[in-house]
């Protein structure tokens, strides 16, 4: 085997300002400086090189207004100059300058290959795409972790650079760089360098770290620091140095509990190609007449032909061959030697047999009118083929990220193994006295959904692994890396969260339920904690495949008429890491290096790269409520996921809130944000509660981001009516400044009543039942108008999406009920600290712990009153109000009255001499008879209650989100 082809291995560029990566911005390995060579006679002949890296540049005449992608100015003149691969428009005085790297080079810089969460298809206004720096037009795709946008046709082409948000055992490390995302910026973003305007609505400009927020020029962002502090949220983001996932057999969708909802499929063998038009050398020039154009289309190996996907390209028919090589190459953004490739034709059989697929598959209406003629029937078919290679140069990089090198290439022939590649390279890595038969070679598939591992085997050749890439996609082989890496065994280790199951079961009977429902293996399965009041179990399966059997079988699988529910769940890492070495590779269960040696590293062969928790760190825990608020609690999701670390931020449809509870078990000091209406903030609360005892921080605060109708406690606590589209960053500091107060919460207990059973006239005793309340209980008028509501809104759903809507049908119900009259008084009995009370005639009987009823009404009133206390949300009392039926509850809503104040205290008990209406924190139900005993719930709750602050714009408050202090002492992040 030869010597490196390079002089000098690369260096990582850590000792000064880094550059960007890609166009999503990853710290980089080192830019190629080769230029590729021009073809036509308008390129400029300029050899950019490092200056504007994996470019192509060519001098093209503007015919519409233009603007620089460097600097976002607009282009004077009827001249600028044109990247041919990814639209790259720049001022000739800007080119010198350019710093962001070509999309044919892109994914070779990537630092750590991340894959991307495509989510559905939608309409995206003023965004560009990342890849062909286009306006975003049409449907496209949005990764829910990064603010990535990209056409469906780009997909392919996308950097797998989504942000690193756990540690999986492969590329971990301690210390963050900024992760930079090219473009789709604010229009009035500033540059955190000169204070100039840096965001553009006009193309696709400007830079932002993915983590802390900060926002400059591209070239401006080399003057920062490469180290990354998270910014302004620091404190509230989970640190993923912190977070453990071996995600092996599990999509990036599934570890971020993100539904696959997406209406086009992108798997990493079926990229979804669409056969978008890649114009060739005539791009900016006057076009020509259709006559002296033809189409092709090229397909880029045997994948892409066996499933007919494609790319149109138009040339010139007079075009020479390297023409058309070079055009089919910048359609697939390829930047190697077009002399490397050549053309092969498609056999006829093909073509006629695929003419209609391929026409559907790769043709748009607009391209078919505009490029073919009237005598065209199938433009004609092309698959590129690489030339046979005697030898060639491969670039390795180690597996290992602190050592002072990105890669080494080497030159490697017919006779060059897998083993021979370990053993020339190591030295090179300076392990020249390391065991070389610990180490092997990996192959790294880096596509934009997944990123794919294969250990290649000793005698593998890599000359002919290499030709069989490209022969299967010659896209693909620029996407293949290949890793040095130690090998060392690994405990497999999956968490996995499952709900649904009966309620009250010891862990015993659950095992043997899943068991006989889902035949777990108990050689691998176990289950780890259990949750007997919510029906759910957290089982830890160390073996990959039965991990992801069972997470795939849960999803359709039943346990007594109720679906199962199966989340895939990290660790939180909170351990005081010493250094010490593991050799052992266990579950990870004990908190102290002295209590069990393996317990640290989570089947690690080497000491742990993991940190504790820093000390000022209190992250956020985020439940979103997408159903409430119409689809502001969707947008709310994605938007927290890109904000906070996405395993901090939990969709509640999705198994509740337990999941999160769970995770966040041996984090010390949290706090909670609850996205959604009063129930959901009772739901939350009601499961904090329950799992209490299980926490490390058994108190958490809560904030609510009031989402529903009434939101009566999200006004108490200053949170506001409902939320109106305020900037998620915003919402999140106003969380970090709120101020902690108490909140009490009272326990209902329905007590047992007799039921006449339809079989042989058996009476039957109903267990008792118990309900927690944190706003209001109402008896009678009141909860049979929720009662209705809630009856309108199960029949038709899909027409509850907005407040005035829900409102709209509260006052319908309310007329309806206006000349009803039940005599609630004769109808129940009330007794307040064991003294009977006397009850006027009243309709309704309402129990309030916050002064707030109804949407903002103040049903107890601000008249100070002798015989009572005034009301505070943690007094431990309850106000007992009546009122007398429809009109005087529309005289409250209006504030022209309040209601008949009847008793203050801490125990009560209702008898219901009749099947009477009763609603809790708005979920409304008919009682039978019986005895309702309300008493406080110990202890108080601890909730966040926005500080008074004046209100600022969402342009100020961006600008706050960077803050360039230093980490505290200690703290590697």
């Amino acid at each position: 085997m030869a010597t490196a082809a390079e002089s000098g291995a690369r260096t990582w560029p850590g000792s000064g300002s880094p550059r960007l990566g890609s166009p999503a911005g990853s710290p980089v390995l080192g830019i190629s400086g080769r230029a590729r060579p021009g073809s036509g006679p308008e390129r400029t002949g300029r050899a950019i090189g490092s200056v504007a890296p994996g470019h192509s540049f060519r001098k093209v005449t503007l015919t519409k207004p233009t603007f620089c992608h460097l600097c976002s100015d607009f282009i004077w003149g009827l001249a600028g100059f044109l990247c041919d691969v990814c639209n790259f428009m720049s001022h000739e005085k800007c080119l010198k300058q350019v710093k962001t790297p070509c999309t044919s080079i892109a994914p070779s810089l990537v630092r750590v290959p991340v894959a991307h969460c495509f989510g559905s298809l939608g309409l995206y206004k003023r965004k560009f795409c990342v890849v062909c720096r286009k306006s975003l037009e049409v449907p496209a795709f949005r990764c829910e972790v990064c603010e990535l946008h990209v056409h469906p046709d780009c997909v392919p082409f996308a950097c797998s650079d989504c942000r690193q948000c756990h540690q999986d055992g492969q590329h971990d490390y301690d210390t963050y760089h900024h992760h930079w995302r090219e473009g789709n910026l604010p229009s009035g973003a500033r540059c955190e360098v000169c204070r100039k305007t840096c965001g553009s609505s006009d193309v696709l400009a400007g830079v932002r770290c993915e983590w802390c927020g900060v926002q400059a020029h591209s070239v401006c962002s080399t003057a920062l620091t490469p180290e990354c502090t998270f910014g302004r949220l620091r404190s509230m983001v989970l640190p993923p140095s912190c977070v453990r996932l071996l995600s092996r057999n599990f999509s990036k969708m599934h570890c971020f509990r993100i539904p696959e909802t997406m209406v086009l499929e992108l798997g990493d063998g079926d990229d979804g190609l669409d056969g978008s038009a890649a114009v060739g050398t005539g791009r900016e020039v006057s076009a020509a007449t259709e006559s002296t154009k033809q189409t092709l289309k090229i397909f880029d190996g045997n994948d892409s032909m066996r499933k007919n996907q494609f790319r149109l390209v138009t040339v010139s028919r007079l075009a020479r061959n390297e023409e058309v090589m070079e055009a089919a190459l910048r359609a697939y953004y390829i930047n190697e030697d077009p002399k490397d490739f050549q053309l092969q034709a498609l056999p006829l059989t093909l073509l006629s047999g695929n003419a209609q697929a391929l026409g559907k598959a790769g043709t748009t209406e607009e391209e078919t009118s505009k490029d073919s003629g009237p005598g065209d029937s199938v433009p004609e078919a092309w698959v590129i083929r690489s030339l046979p290679r005697t030898q060639e140069i491969l670039k390795i990089y180690p597996d290992w990220l602190k050592v002072g090198v990105a890669y080494v290439s080497i030159r490697v022939n017919s006779q060059s193994t897998a083993r021979s590649v370990v053993q020339e390279v190591l030295p090179l890595f300076g392990r020249q006295v390391e065991d070389q038969e610990r180490f092997q070679l990996i192959e790294v598939l880096m596509s934009s959904r997944q990123v794919q591992r294969t250990v290649l085997v000793d005698e593998e050749p890599l000359l002919d692994r290499l030709r069989d890439i490209r022969q299967t996609s010659v896209r693909q082989a620029s996407q293949t890396r290949f890793y040095v890496a130690e090998a060392r065994a690994v405990t497999p280790h999956v968490s996995l969260f499952v709900g649904g199951l009966p309620p009250g079961l010891s862990p015993q009977d659950y095992s043997n339920l899943l068991h006989e429902a889902m035949a777990t293996k108990a050689a691998v399965v176990s289950v780890s904690h259990v949750y007997s009041l919510q029906g759910a179990v957290v089982l830890d399966v160390t073996c990959f495949a039965e991990a992801e059997r069972l997470y795939m079988l849960a999803r359709d699988t039943a346990v007594h008429g109720r679906p199962l529910t199966a989340l895939v769940l990290p660790d939180v890492l909170n351990l005081a890491m010493s250094g010490k070495r593991c050799t052992e590779g266990c579950r990870g269960q004990r908190i102290s290096y002295e209590d069990c040696q393996k317990d640290l590293c989570l089947g690690s062969t080497k000491s742990p790269q993991h940190t504790k928790l820093p000390p000022d760190c209190c992250p956020l825990l985020v439940f979103v409520n997408p159903k409430s608020g119409g689809l502001k609690g969707r947008e709310l999701l994605c938007s927290f996921r890109k904000l906070l670390n996405p395993h901090q931020v939990f969709e509640l449809t999705n198994g509740g809130p337990l999941p999160g509870f769970h995770l966040f078990s041996q984090v010390p000091c949290f706090r909670v944000l609850v996205c959604g209406g009063d129930g959901t903030v009772g739901w939350v609360l009601a499961a904090l509660e329950e799992t209490r005892r299980h926490l490390a921080c058994p108190e958490p605060s809560v904030a609510i981001l009031p989402l529903g109708t009434g939101n009566d406690l999200g006004r108490v606590l200053r949170w506001g009516a409902g939320y109106s589209g305020e900037d998620p960053f915003s919402v999140l500091v106003s969380v970090d400044e709120a101020d902690a107060v108490l909140m009490d919460r009272w326990t209902i207990l329905l007590d047992a009543h007799e039921i006449d059973s339809t079989e042989n006239n058996v009476v039957e005793t109903e267990p008792p039942k118990i309900v927690q309340m944190n706003n209001y209980c109402g008896i009678g008028i009141d909860a049979e108008l929720s009662l209705d509501f809630h009856q309108a809104r199960e029949e038709e759903p899909g027409k509850f999406t907005s407040r005035f809507h829900n409102k709209g049908v509260y006052v319908r119900v309310g007329l309806q009920k206006i000349s009803h009259s039940r005599s609630l008084h004769k109808e129940i009995r009330l007794q307040v600290e064991q003294q009977e009370v006397e009850l006027p005639s009243i309709e309704g009987l309402i129990f309030i712990n916050i002064p707030s009823w109804g949407s903002g009404a103040d049903l107890w009133g601000s008249d100070s009153d002798s015989r009572f206390e005034k009301p505070r949300i943690d007094d431990g009392l309850l106000e007992v109000v009546g009122v007398t039926g429809v009109v005087h509850m529309g005289q409250v809503q209006g504030g022209l009255r309040s209601g008949i104040r009847i008793a203050q205290g801490s125990y009560f008990r209702v008898t219901l001499l009749k099947a009477t209406p009763v609603q809790v924190d708005g979920e409304p139900w008919i009682q039978a008879p019986g005895h309702m005993i309300i008493s406080a719930t110990a202890p108080k709750v601890h909730m966040l209650r926005k500080a008074k602050q004046k209100p600022r714009k969402a342009g100020a408050i961006r600008d706050t989100r960077v803050d360039t202090l230093p980490a505290p002492e200690g703290n590697p992040l």
